[in-house]
Order: C-alpha cells, then structure tokens, then sequence
C-alpha cells in the first residue's frame, strides 16, 4: 500500500493525480493544497488538508500526522514572467518549501518525487537528456535548479521528474490551455500570432500524472524526462488544432519569440529525450494528435 501526499492538489496536475490515484485501491491518498480544497464537488471522497508548502511548520505538522510513503510535489510558483518581478515569492515556494519538504521526507523517511521543468536549460542544444547540465536564463528556472540541488543532497529517497509544456484541462482555476485557446480563438474569427522559433516536446497533463505514479509505484530514484516525445513549435501545434477542429488556418499568423514583450526570457529550443522513463517505468505518452482529442473530449463536458 502507497500512501501518497500530493502537494498543489487544486492546480492542473493535482488535479489530474488525484483523479488518477483516488479509485485505485492500493493507494491511501492526501490532496494538500494552500486554501481551500477546490475539488471538493468533483471529488467528494478527496481526502484533504489545507497546506502551504511555504510554511515549514504546515508542512510538519501535515506530513507527521499523515506519514506518507510518497510525496509527489507539484505545488510552484509557474507564472515565468512573475517569478522575474516577484523574486522573493518565486524563492519561497519554488526552493524554501523544497527544502521544508526535504526536511521533512528526512525525519519521517519518505520519498520524495519532485516536479521539475524544461526551464532549468538555456534551450541552446535541446532536446536534453537526463545528464544535460542545467544552465537557466530566467529567474523561475534558476529558482528549479536550486530545489533541484536541494533534492539531489536530501538523505531520504528522491527522484526528480522533468517536464516540459504541460497543457490539459483543468477545473475551477481561470488558465486555460494552447488546445483550448487556439481552438477557441479560431472559432470567434480571431488573428492569432504564434510563436514559431521555440521548441517544445508538449505534455498532456494526463501522461504526467502516469509518469509520476509510475514513479512512485516503482520507487524511481534519480532523475527521469517525463514529456510527450514529438519536438514542435507553438506554430507546429496550433495548425494540428486547426486541423482537428477543422478551423481557418489562414488565421493563424507566425511570430517569432522578439513580437512578444516578455518580462523573462525563454530558452529557444528544449524538449527532452524519454528514453529512460520510457525503459525503466514503462512510461508511454500520447501523440500530440491524441492529447488534442483528450482536451476536446473533456471540454466538451
């Protein structure tokens, strides 16, 4: 039996873990998340506590009273351009909460699988590798290389998952996805520019849900590239929902990364090579096509 803690239970992965993990009967789960339980009406059976991964003592108290097996961490600061503004926060709960929760995972002997990203590269030479060395050009990548250092030094079991351009559906939370915004601007007879220099290897939410309940299931330790496994640009993606939804793609204008004023920079081209994850936990993506018809089916609902 896995007991699993999942930190960040109200933002998209959260969401997609706790619906991954809730039914299956070898698992005794615990969504946390700061403020209140925002899956409380999809799920009613959630198990839930209030925790900010910001807070050493929360995340004491929590951790000692549920003793997990596992945390999966997804809980973070994401927003790339407010990390840039607002140092201190991004420091907070990207690399401080880490470290609370190493600290933790030390006393009480769990492990602990943590979310990292693409971000951590200067997108020079992508697609990377597990060994690549990390050499972030924003403040939000910067802030996931220093808890990934934490995490490598922890005494406890770790594994740091990498992952690259998550998109899915989510509930109750205002962002919405590249499948969703292409499509839905297309419909309305919008121009839209899209960027066509920077590559990516897209995540449906789902797979890396999979990934990190593949990892824990196997007890992975190290570091393991958890992403969709085709290199494509914004510009690459955007046509392939055009064509799904059968929508104008003439409204569909190239840009490069130098039309849009960005407070943080962005690393060219990144994406990763799966082959480890793929081997060692049987993790098997979708295809971009196949996620594009994921997020139709459940936004249609």
């Amino acid at each position: 039996m896995k007991k699993i803690l999942i930190t960040g239970s109200n933002g998209l992965l959260g969401q997609k873990l706790a619906e991954l993990l809730l039914s299956r009967p070898d698992v005794e789960l615990l969504a946390t998340s700061r403020g209140e339980n925002k899956l409380a009406t999809l799920f009613p059976a959630l198990p839930f506590a209030s925790m900010d991964v910001s807070v050493q003592e929360q995340v004491e108290q929590v951790v000692s009273e549920f003793r997990p097996t596992h945390i999966i961490h997804t809980a973070a600061m994401t927003n790339v351009d407010q990390c840039e503004t607002d140092r201190d926060g991004a420091l907070q709960l990207n690399y401080h909460a880490v470290q609370y929760l190493v600290a933790a995972c030390e006393k009480y002997n769990v492990h602990l699988i943590h979310l990292s990203t693409d971000f951590i590269f200067d997108g020079e030479n992508g697609p990377y590798d597990e060994e690549a060395e990390a050499n972030p050009i924003s403040f939000y990548g910067e802030t996931k290389r220093l808890a990934e250092e934490a995490v490598k030094q922890a005494t406890c079991k770790w594994a740091i998952l990498r992952t690259v351009l998550v998109y899915g559906v989510v509930h109750d939370y205002g962002r919405t996805n590249i499948v969703l915004w292409v499509r839905d601007s297309l419909r309305a007879g919008k121009h839209i520019k899209v960027v066509n220099d920077q590559f990516r290897t897209p995540t449906l939410a789902e797979d890396l849900a999979m990934g990190s309940w593949l990892a824990a299931q196997h007890d992975a330790e190290g570091i393991y590239n958890i992403s969709g496994k085709e290199l494509l640009t914004p510009y690459d993606m955007a046509l392939q929902v055009a064509d799904y939804f059968d929508l104008d793609k003439s409204l569909i204008e190239k840009a490069d990364a130098t039309t849009f004023s960005q407070t943080a920079k962005r690393p060219p081209r990144t994406g990763f090579d799966i082959t480890k994850a793929e081997r060692e936990l049987g993790y098997k993506p979708h295809t971009f096509a196949e996620g594009i018809r994921i997020v139709a089916e459940q936004a249609e609902v």
